[in-house]
């Protein structure tokens, strides 16, 4: 027999440890809603650089706000690219759902491209699919449909671009607590500290499943942010909300009113078919025929 120190056992594949990481996107990405002191912003970047142990060297973070997915396309990307991250999180989308030119092909091929940049340095690309955010920011009804639609098609498109590239993706939509309000800041825009937190142990998580270390969880006890007093709420919806609801509503006005216009159409000839299969036929009712030997009345 093969002595014990000559066979080949088996043996389970070390979890691959990152060294640089790089995060892409939007003002979420930025960390906006999780102030620190000095009027700066952490959130989910340096959440996810902490849990994967990536020195401060070694992480990388290109978004900045109002980035739209061709932003991180051309604008980010080749720095991103360039840095060679073993872990690249993207998170955009929700800014082009916001504008009137929104186009789900043009987002799809946006983020292939980044994708497919990305992997071919070697990264394991983690990008996001969307909320129903209507519900978080409670937006009228026909915007609420229209934000809604919109999203779905970019959930379409970015389910498209996994399932080719066959990465991990995370569903905001289904992180615990995505709709509860402690999840989000005073603007209801950007997530709270605890939702940063929650975004980064969704992302690490799934990193995990991929065979990533995560040597420190993310910690969902919130530390070292600034706590948002009554006269920021307040603030904020006079000074930004408002105005933001203002803009992205004449934005999504003409959609909105497509919308409206298809569901009035709808009902309309649903409620008209409807109608007409409940008219009765032509001819004597059978329950309702002449007494015999009399004329049916003209």
């Amino acid at each position: 027999m093969t002595a014990l120190s000559e066979q080949i056992l088996p043996t389970e594949a070390m979890p691959r440890r990152v060294r640089r990481l790089a995060v892409l996107g939007d003002s979420t990405a930025v960390g906006l809603g999780d102030p620190v002191p000095g009027r700066g912003w952490r959130g989910v970047g340096p959440f996810v650089a902490q849990a994967l142990a990536v020195a401060p060297e070694g992480y990388l973070n290109t978004s900045f706000t109002g980035a739209r997915l061709r932003c991180v396309r051309y604008d980010q990307l080749p720095a991103a690219a360039a840095h060679r991250p073993d872990v690249a999180v993207v998170i955009a989308g929700m800014n082009d759902t916001l504008r009137s030119d929104f186009d789900a092909a043009s987002v799809a091929a946006d983020l292939d491209h980044v994708v497919t940049t990305l992997s071919a340095v070697g990264a394991v690309v983690v990008p996001v699919r969307f909320h129903d955010h209507g519900r978080v920011f409670r937006l009228p009804g026909p915007l609420h449909r229209a934000l809604k639609s919109r999203i779905d098609e970019l959930n379409a498109a970015v389910d498209g671009v996994v399932r080719r590239h066959g990465v991990p993706c995370l569903d905001l939509g289904a992180v615990p607590g995505a709709y509860d309000l402690s999840a989000w800041s005073v603007d209801r825009l950007h997530p709270s500290e605890l939702g940063h937190r929650l975004l980064a142990r969704g992302l690490t998580e799934l990193l995990a499943a991929a065979g990533i270390a995560v040597p420190e969880p993310v910690s969902l006890v919130c530390s070292g942010g600034v706590r948002p007093r009554t006269i920021d709420h307040v603030g904020w919806l006079v000074v930004k909300g408002v105005p933001w609801l203002w803009r992205r509503g004449r934005d999504l006005l003409p959609y909105a009113a497509g919308i409206m216009a298809a569901s009035a159409k709808q009902s309309y000839l649903t409620w008209r078919s409807q109608t007409v299969s409940e008219l009765p036929m032509a001819g004597p009712s059978p329950d309702r025929r002449p007494p015999s030997g009399r004329c049916a009345p003209q």
